[in-house]
């Protein structure tokens, strides 16, 4: 998911914030994406890396080391590895999906095949492991070791409820926790570990990540309903895949028995007719799904907000602040 084009950008600041440092991870990612017997993986790598995504993962990692006052090389290290785990998952994740297009661009499976993208995915995780391993911070390994299994358990998760309308929310909140805020807070919460701080803030940074995550993915389901051309959203992309995502969950949750009909045949049985979109958003509306969907994620938001409370003030902790707003005034 890309982050729109709104008035304020704290991204943006973040980005300005840590240029130096980001530099730093962009040329360490180009030397560890290099391989001397197999050119295809930097040209799939590069297809991806260079795609124009904000890099927020790894900006996360630097901001939560800059916040702790860190002045060791590690940060750099742990950044390049949470964009190569992102990255890697992308991959996979194009193949699984059968996409064929990412952030306006065709996906590597399509322009090369899916065997290279899975193959590429598996080396970038295999590379994020060797740079995690020079830090040598067993403590960080754990955690980056124990968010890559959780993003993958994730998807399978995702993978075996697919259509499945008995899907609850405690479901879909297990899926994204995993396959979205997992990373999110693994990001935040390394910076922490390897300056060597207090338990206090290595949770405060987890929890932001954590909850950051969340809200962003939330938003992201959202705005498959309720966006426009600037947020970077097809509408009604999410419904054509049959994906089960919070505000129609919520929906079939409170479905009488003609809208029950409506949603196994468009979701459980993919039989869609061309107005069946406009059906499936009239529903929502009519349950306050979209409202009430957008309330969680404006929660999510608030937490990640309220677990910075124990950090230190300074400007790049205010830039996390700012950026928790913005994901969900993305809504607006």
């Amino acid at each position: 998911m890309s982050l729109d084009h709104v008035t304020t950008k704290p991204h943006d600041r973040l980005a300005k914030a840590l240029a130096t440092e980001m530099s730093q991870v962009n040329d360490l990612i180009t030397l560890k994406m290099a391989s001397e017997y197999a050119p295809r993986i930097p040209e799939v790598t590069a297809h991806l890396v260079d795609a124009g995504g904000k890099r927020l993962r790894p900006m996360l990692t630097l901001a939560a080391a800059r916040i702790c006052s860190y002045n060791g090389p590690y940060h750099i290290h742990l950044a390049a590895t949470v964009e190569f785990i992102h990255t890697a998952t992308l991959l996979h994740d194009d193949v699984v999906d059968e996409s064929a297009q990412r952030r306006g661009r065709p996906t590597a499976n399509l322009l090369w095949d899916n065997q290279s993208s899975v193959l590429v995915g598996d080396y970038l995780f295999s590379r994020s492991f060797q740079l995690m391993v020079e830090t040598g911070n067993l403590r960080v390994l754990d955690i980056l070791a124990n968010a890559s299994a959780t993003i993958a358990e994730g998807e399978v998760l995702q993978l075996s409820t697919a259509q499945d309308l008995t899907t609850t929310e405690e479901t879909y909140f297990k899926v994204i926790r995993g396959k979205t805020a997992a990373l999110f807070s693994a990001a935040t919460e390394v910076g922490a570990v390897i300056a060597g701080e207090d338990d206090t803030t290595v949770q405060a940074l987890r929890n932001y990540g954590d909850a950051l995550g969340i809200s962003f993915q939330i938003v992201d389901d959202l705005l498959d309903y309720s966006g426009t051309d600037a947020t970077g959203k097809n509408l009604g992309d999410d419904f054509r895949e049959r994906k089960l995502t919070l505000p129609v969950i919520k929906a079939i949750t409170m479905a009488d028995e003609t809208e029950k009909v409506f949603w196994y045949r468009c979701i459980a049985k993919g039989e869609q007719a061309g107005n069946d979109l406009d059906q499936a958003l009239e529903i929502m509306e009519r349950h306050g799904t979209l409202e009430t969907t957008r309330l969680q994620a404006i929660d999510w938001s608030n937490r990640a907000k309220q677990a910075l409370e124990p950090l230190p003030p300074s400007d790049i902790r205010d830039m996390l602040t700012d950026l928790a707003d913005y994901v969900v005034a993305r809504l607006s």
